[in-house]
């Protein structure tokens, strides 16, 4: 299957170690037409890339300059994205780009542009939106059988200690030595699946998502970096719908992710623990229906974009449209919060054996906000700060 498809993975560190990991153990790894990576000796799979003879490059430039691909994969540091998809694009590659498409609007603008001019797909890596599941339920929602959307929260809460920080250069940075955009927050990269599947499930056709009216955020750090490790954000679209989200690197429970979808006639709910959920609709009549898992197949997206790219077919199901909000929304919860909020000192702990920094109390004060629809700066909590209301 898709054996004829080249590939050029470019980044095999990190996520992509991930994408390398399916197509050695699909047996499609000659479809490999080449990897791009700084330090690629300190993949796991460097041997296999030997002994596969698989051309290494440092650069993307130095890949195109001897090869050509039908797909590229793109896994590097978040602030490359825009500029790598946009060169992959215009020397012939279909692109599937890991989130964010860009860390600016002016990017993820340059990226549909570049490939309306090419001809070429780029798919944004969004795990749940490529999945069987979500797409079962997005036709439903889209065909009204929920009736209509009134208010959503996701709550994901997946503490990591100081060596998540320290394992890259860009790792909670705003900015790069050289003043490049990075914005690298928990909303903008490990819980940003699920801040995005929200704008995406009310999109008006399966390839969008829905547009943002306004939003107030509320962004604190208790780790030793320039970003934010905790955040709460609520948004209200162009259709009055609310959507709240609460995230955070930073409490002292792993929990979620837990989301509630309020419609007219059903309420959508799903709860992970230890890496298994339940995605069920509870009608208001007694009836529910159960969807699949979407966290069983985070790998959906490869196989969609090879199968789009063998067929040549342009129509993906996370592309740049689909994106778009989520970079917005990110780049609105900055204009809301210029500056991050420090958690006070006397509320941040640390263990010295884990190299774990926690904020006491965090867990319990953001699961009571998510029951209560509330931001904490609504709640009484006392280290909550709203930011200003940005309207867009």
């Amino acid at each position: 299957m898709n054996k004829h498809v080249s590939t050029v993975l470019v980044g095999i560190g990190g996520y992509g170690r991930l994408y390398l990991k399916e197509l050695f153990d699909r047996s499609l790894q000659h479809t490999i037409k080449g990897v791009v990576d700084i330090h690629p000796t300190l993949s796991e799979y460097y041997d296999r890339i030997v002994q596969n003879n698989i051309p290494v490059f440092s650069s993307l430039e130095a890949f195109y300059e001897q090869w050509d691909a039908d797909l590229a994969v793109i896994s590097t540091p978040i602030h490359f994205h825009a500029q790598q998809t946009c060169y992959a694009l215009s020397h012939g590659s279909h692109v599937l780009c890991e989130k964010p498409m860009s860390t600016t609007v002016e990017g993820a603008r340059q990226i549909m542009e570049t490939r309306d001019r090419t001809g070429k797909f780029v798919a944004i890596g969004f795990n749940w939106s490529f999945t069987p599941s979500i797409q079962r339920l997005k036709a439903d929602v889209l065909s009204g059988r929920f009736g209509k959307a009134k208010r959503f929260k996701t709550i994901v809460l997946w503490p990591r200690n100081e060596d998540y920080y320290k394992r890259a250069s860009w790792a909670g940075r705003k900015y790069s030595a050289n003043g490049d955009i990075i914005l690298d927050s928990v909303a903008n990269n490990a819980t940003s699946h699920f801040l995005h599947h929200m704008f995406y499930l009310l999109g008006p056709e399966k390839e969008r998502s829905v547009e943002i009216e306004q939003l107030t955020a509320e962004l604190y750090r208790a780790n030793e970096i320039e970003n934010f490790d905790t955040c709460a954000v609520r948004v209200q679209t162009k259709e009055g719908t609310e959507l709240l989200f609460f995230a955070s690197h930073a409490a002292e429970e792993e929990a979620g992710p837990r989301f509630v979808f309020e419609f007219e006639k059903a309420v959508i709910t799903y709860h992970s623990h230890q890496g298994k959920g339940h995605m069920i609709a509870h009608f208001h009549d007694g009836t529910k229906k159960v969807y699949q898992d979407p966290e069983e197949d985070h790998l959906a997206k490869l196989r969609t974009c090879l199968q789009a790219a063998e067929a040549g077919n342009r129509d993906i199901l996370c592309g740049p449209e689909a994106a778009m909000t989520h970079v917005q929304c990110i780049s609105g919860m900055h204009q809301s919060v210029p500056e991050v909020v420090s958690f006070p000192k006397t509320f941040v702990k640390r263990n010295p054996d884990t190299k774990f920094r926690w904020v006491e109390g965090l867990s319990d004060a953001l699961m009571a906000c998510f029951h209560k629809w509330r931001l904490p700066g609504e709640a009484g909590v006392p280290w909550g700060k709203k930011g200003r209301t940005v309207h867009f």
